[in-house]
């Protein structure tokens, strides 16, 4: 009898286990909380497909394939109103994409730069650059697009009076920036293999050096070696495959210029605009960065005859990335999704292409938005793995 009670005390039942047991209790709270989430958006989904189907729209994309029957004003790829609503959602993917990597280029070089010179000595390059930040971080992005697409619009001459540059192949009018097309010849693939072989080997040769310099302490030229590789390499070979490019030049035809490549004058304002708005924050994390460094590290530096150019570029900046990138992440989602208010001056991105003229044309408001919905999701993540990664790079490593 008492085996019986001893072994019953040391195996208590599942049901004791669920409010005692730290371990079991906190899986079973989990799983019992995603099951609820799951029911709770297959109960929207279902509710949505069940009206949608009662009032005979059901939910298809079948409407992808018909023809879009409007223009798209800046497109990378072939594309007319004849096109499929499926091709002009790619171009307005595109050119999301296209505005997103170029705004984090853009903001990521001008937000170090105005974050270092923050912390100038010079007090009118300090107080400078604080009445940008403060000025530009204070009033909503919108107006920061409507403001520099109206100074773009309304200064640059039209066509017939364009602004030349570079001997007549640059041309800066009211409708466009207009620079040489460049048109590839078969052989240019030549030219692209020869690039990917050389990037392939810098990245080999970046770890073999790291290796023979831990072993024997000998240093190669890393950076001399990785330039000649990506660059010099495949400039031979676009030589020795009989330079397979040519240019198609921009001419004044009519009203406006026809051939060569374009930027419009939306996409050159959204551009500017989201960089130097997130250029603003990116420099007081920059600020907040090098300030998190302490100050022996400079007088270390310092004491070695390091320069203090040097001295920020190898001991101080470095050592702040750690600090610097995880808020750094959240500024790139934001100008990615900040792209979105492309369509308060006509640039057609995503939002403008998918989820608007097509969306309006054909009526199918809610496969329009999932279509938007899950590309910008797909973005965020994206660079959220990128950031993610990056960080686990550059964080300091403890031996």
């Amino acid at each position: 009898m008492a085996a019986t009670e001893t072994s019953s005390s040391s195996n208590p039942s599942l049901f004791y286990r669920l409010f005692f047991d730290k371990e079991l209790r906190s899986v079973t709270i989990q799983v019992i909380t995603m099951a609820l989430i799951f029911a709770f958006f297959f109960f929207i989904v279902n509710n949505a497909i069940t009206n949608l189907e009662a009032i005979g729209k059901g939910y298809s994309f079948s409407f992808l394939w018909d023809a879009s029957n409007y223009d798209i004003n800046q497109t990378l790829i072939e594309y007319n109103s004849r096109s499929p609503h499926w091709r002009a959602a790619v171009v307005g993917l595109i050119n999301t994409l296209l505005v997103a990597v170029a705004g984090i280029i853009l903001s990521t070089i001008v937000g170090f730069l105005l974050g270092v010179l923050r912390l100038s000595s010079n007090w009118l390059i300090n107080r400078v650059v604080y009445v940008y930040i403060e000025y530009v971080r204070n009033v909503p992005v919108l107006l920061h697009i409507l403001l520099v697409h109206g100074i773009v619009v309304n200064t640059l001459p039209i066509p017939k009076n364009a602004m030349m540059a570079f001997d007549g192949t640059l041309f800066l009018t009211n409708r466009g920036f207009y620079t040489p097309k460049p048109l590839f010849e078969p052989a240019m693939w030549a030219v692209l293999i020869a690039f990917v072989i050389g990037v392939g080997f810098t990245i080999w040769f970046k770890g073999y050096a790291k290796k023979v310099q831990d072993a024997t302490g000998k240093i190669y030229p890393v950076l001399w070696i990785s330039l000649g590789a990506i660059l010099l390499f495949p400039i031979i070979v676009f030589f020795l495959a009989g330079v397979p490019l040519t240019l198609e030049y921009p001419e004044l035809k009519g009203f406006n210029f026809k051939g060569g490549l374009v930027l419009r004058p939306e996409f050159v304002a959204l551009w500017l605009a989201l960089s130097l708005y997130t250029a603003a924050f990116i420099a007081e994390i920059v600020r907040a960065g090098i300030q998190a460094i302490s100050h022996g590290q400079t007088e270390a530096a310092f004491a070695l005859g390091i320069k203090p150019s040097r001295t920020m570029s190898l001991v101080i900046i470095p050592q702040a990335l750690r600090v610097i990138i995880p808020p750094l992440s959240s500024q790139y989602l934001n100008i990615t999704k900040n792209s979105s208010l492309a369509i308060a001056i006509g640039y057609m991105d995503i939002v403008a292409t998918i989820g608007g003229i097509s969306l309006n044309q054909t009526g199918r408001e809610m496969e329009c938005m999932t279509i938007v919905l899950a590309i910008y999701l797909a973005f965020s993540l994206m660079i959220s793995a990128f950031m993610n990664w990056y960080n686990k790079r550059m964080k300091l490593v403890e031996r």
